[in-house]
């Protein structure tokens, strides 16, 4: 070999070995060197192309590769469950990792190819479904989904696909109906207990596109609209038009919790001790889809470099559309698109028994990030902001975001007589959030409180809008003689609608035998009975979940633990009881009828 080669050579190993070691040296070396190679070397092209191929890759330090993985030391101790991360930046994987075990009672460690149930992260999954049946003109997003789901009962009020996809439909979720009708926490659950509640459900929790809640039936019922058009199972329909054409060839559909699949994680919760997580999750559309990181990074690079071919759809799962009032939401067709740090976000997380997944990709950075885990409590939620802050140059100009504030407060206010402000006095309830606010006047001040601990001076400046005097927001609030609603204004969100319910702050009824009795819900085909104690204590009661006490919030208004959330006592004209309305989240109102009397011993 030549001696100017071999000189090259030398300096060619010890540049990638300094590289590699010590990223800082980069610039200096360059300084040294790379003039004097330039002249008549042919060798210096190999190496002016390392130095740009590294100085491209060299963005990612170490040092911030080693903070990565850090987050996650403590999944990696004894008999603990944990997880994989994945992390990728213009398409390469800078790191990629497997923490903790899959299986505790067999000592089998999680690996970069164990699969995992990544919960709701499925519903952009089953939602780029529709938008290939869209893309082949065989429904349209606008589509009444009787159309395609014709024994769906109709509520009087179209509810689109679209509304499905944007969890704007109104439909009640599965896991509150499914409670309310008797599961309790564990027992299976599947789309035939779905389809077959559904059927028989009066009333929507509001009417489509009013409201945005999140709701597990839309999904659930978009994933029996992709079957009755393509007169497949979705779980093969999903392989054979997703799934294998993108290059995903471990993700699969569990459509039944008797599927023998290799390499599965097992999920665990964390109270005391770690608790085997029994698996109940047996429907589909909504969740129950296992992948690995792997798979997973290939989604979410068609974000930022779509395959041949899938540009257009991609796209579409970006598709946004505000609510009749003209609030925006962030929701796409399963996935959210938010703002981290100035930058665009495109994310969603799933949870399902002890599963927790979450996946991130940063568009114009093509930064993807995949964090899942088989236990409760593994937080990774601030674990991918962390990872997120870790990689990410700070912008010079992004700006924290103050406080919200919806106004500031004036120099002076108007004054208002006592006689006045006590027209305001009383509680107010909200049907959506299922709970009261009192407002009543105090030091000639009326005050607003949402707890005994929480109360703030409402300061007048005009003569039925207040300033709420909040520590850290401003919001307006305004009263309404007509509708009897006190509306709660922040910034841009959706303002709080509160209706009036009573006068009197302390007013609860004492006569509890009045509410004894049996109340039946038909579109359960499940009956809840009243019964009070000696001790004047009221309580609700069901063949499964047993007897739940209730705790009186306000006149008509008790509230107990799950599945009952709240309940409201619906009277007649004359006040005699006719029925209640129990609630317990994305579920809300379903209407039990009173009919027989007991007193319980």
């Amino acid at each position: 070999m030549a001696q100017g080669v071999k000189n090259n050579f030398r300096f060619l190993m010890i540049f990638v070995l300094t590289i590699l070691n010590n990223h800082t040296m980069i610039g200096a070396l360059l300084k040294r060197s790379q003039l004097r190679l330039l002249k008549g070397h042919k060798n210096s092209v190999v190496i002016i192309f390392l130095v740009i191929s590294f100085q491209g890759f060299g963005q990612i330090s170490q040092k911030q590769l080693n903070k990565i993985d850090s987050l996650f030391t403590s999944w990696n101790v004894s008999n603990h469950p944990g997880g994989v991360v994945l992390v990728s930046k213009e398409g390469k994987t800078i790191f990629s990792k497997s923490y903790g075990l899959a299986n505790i009672e067999y000592n089998i460690p999680n690996t970069n190819n164990t699969l995992f149930n990544i919960g709701s992260i499925s519903k952009q999954f089953t939602a780029m479904g529709i938008v290939l049946l869209e893309e082949q003109n065989k429904l349209s997003f606008d589509d009444d989904i009787r159309k395609h789901i014709p024994d769906i009962p109709d509520f009087g009020e179209i509810i689109t696909i679209r509304h499905l996809m944007y969890h704007t439909s109104g439909l009640r979720d599965l896991h509150g109906l499914l409670g309310l009708a008797g599961w309790r926490r564990g027992d299976l659950e599947t789309n035939d207990d779905i389809y077959r509640i559904i059927k028989n459900q009066k009333e929507l929790n509001f009417k489509p596109n009013e409201e945005f809640l999140y709701s597990n039936t839309g999904y659930i019922l978009l994933a029996k609209i992709i079957e009755n058009i393509s007169q497949l199972k979705f779980d093969l329909w999903m392989k054979q038009n997703v799934f294998l054409p993108l290059g995903m060839k471990d993700t699969y559909v569990e459509t039944s919790i008797n599927e023998i699949v290799p390499n599965n994680a097992t999920s665990y919760y964390l109270r005391e001790d770690f608790e085997r997580a029994v698996e109940y999750w047996g429907y589909f559309g909504s969740g129950n889809i296992h992948s690995t990181i792997e798979d997973l990074n290939i989604w979410l690079q068609n974000f930022s470099a779509p395959q041949n071919n899938w540009e257009s759809a991609f796209k579409k799962l970006l598709f946004t559309k505000p609510l009749k009032n003209g609030f925006e939401t962030n929701y796409g067709f399963g996935v959210r698109i938010e703002d981290y740090s100035g930058r665009k976000v495109i994310q969603h997380g799933g949870a399902v028994g002890g599963f927790r997944a979450l996946v991130r990709t940063f568009p114009e950075e093509q930064l993807n990030i995949v964090i899942l885990t088989n236990y409760s409590r593994s937080n990774i939620g601030s674990k991918a902001n962390e990872i997120s802050d870790i990689l990410l140059v700070k912008k010079n100009n992004s700006i924290t975001k103050p406080a919200t504030t919806s106004a500031k407060l004036p120099a002076k206010f108007i004054k208002l007589s006592k006689k006045k402000l006590q027209e305001f006095e009383g509680i107010y309830w909200s049907d959506s959030e299922k709970t009261g606010r009192k407002v009543y006047l105090k030091n000639d001040t009326l005050q607003y409180s949402s707890s005994a601990e929480n109360e703030w001076p409402l300061l007048p400046i005009g003569k039925q809008t207040f300033i709420m005097d909040h520590p850290s927001i401003k919001p307006i609030v305004q009263f309404e003689d007509i509708t009897h609603q006190m509306i709660i204004k922040t910034d841009s969100n959706l303002p709080g609608i509160f209706t009036f319910l009573q006068k009197n702050l302390e007013m609860k009824i004492n006569d509890f035998n009045t509410l004894v009795g049996n109340y039946y819900s038909p579109e359960l085909k499940s009956m809840y009975s009243i019964s009070i104690d000696n001790n004047s204590n009221i309580y609700l009661e069901h063949a499964r979940h047993g007897i739940i006490k209730l705790e009186q919030l306000y006149d008509d208004i008790f509230s107990g633990h799950w599945p009952v959330g709240t309940v409201e006592i619906e009277r007649n004209e004359n006040g005699n009881i006719t029925g209640l309305r129990m609630s317990n989240g994305r579920t809300r109102n379903v209407w039990f009828k009173k009919y027989t009397t007991k007193k319980r011993k």
